[in-house]
């Protein structure tokens, strides 16, 4: 799994940051004046529960090696916007397939395994030979199957999204790929993510290692 942050909101005034912008928002809403403590406004307001003004900056995050079982339940956070590598248009004749650790750390479990996916791969090959378009010989592929996605949110949504996947009931490859996009985060919005960091740290220190 490859997590990369790839792009974040420039605020066009002072020093840029997304959390300058975040700020300036929130000034609007008070008809205040900044007195040279973003941080301090911005944890009061999350604080206090007022969460719209971090709806204005967003991350964009470019995400490969994850299945498509995984990138089902991400697509689910509709808040957001996605462009996903086409099983339509992408020839799947050797695709990459995300084993899982259970299955890997069990030779009889691993032969099961090797075994289907021979399978797959024959049936695609063969579909393909016979003519039938990648579009409906994707049909065979499983939910293994290994995907690209580009994914952008804001700010408040991803607070609610990693609050729900770095869990221990959330699924184990969905929580790995949060925790890599809060730990990629968090440096360059300290304020608005940097609590949330330490407190599932803290929680769930498993998770981060």
């Amino acid at each position: 799994m490859q997590v990369e942050l790839i792009a974040l909101t420039q605020y066009l005034r002072g020093n840029g940051t997304p959390e300058a912008l975040l700020e300036h928002a929130g000034r609007v809403c008070y008809r205040s004046e900044s007195r040279g403590d973003p941080a301090k406004f911005l944890r009061a307001r999350l604080q206090e529960g007022h969460e719209s003004l971090i709806e204005h900056a967003s991350a964009t995050f470019e995400i490969s090696g994850i299945s498509r079982a995984c990138s089902h339940q991400l697509v689910r956070h509709r808040i957001a916007s996605y462009s996903q590598e086409s099983q339509r248009y992408v020839d799947a004749s050797d695709p990459a397939l995300v084993v899982p650790d259970a299955i890997a750390a069990d030779p009889h479990a691993r032969e099961v395994w090797d075994g289907f996916v021979e399978q797959v791969k024959s049936a695609y090959r063969e579909l393909r030979e016979l003519g039938i378009l990648k579009e409906d010989a994707r049909f065979v592929l499983p939910n293994a199957a290994a995907t690209r996605i580009i994914v952008t949110m804001n700010f408040r949504e991803l607070r609610h999204f990693f609050r729900l996947r770095i869990t221990p009931e959330a699924q184990w490859e969905i929580r790995r790929m949060a925790t890599k996009m809060l730990e990629l985060l968090a440096p360059h919005a300290p304020t608005i993510f940097g609590d949330l960091l330490d407190e599932l740290r803290a929680r769930h220190p498993e998770f981060f290692v």
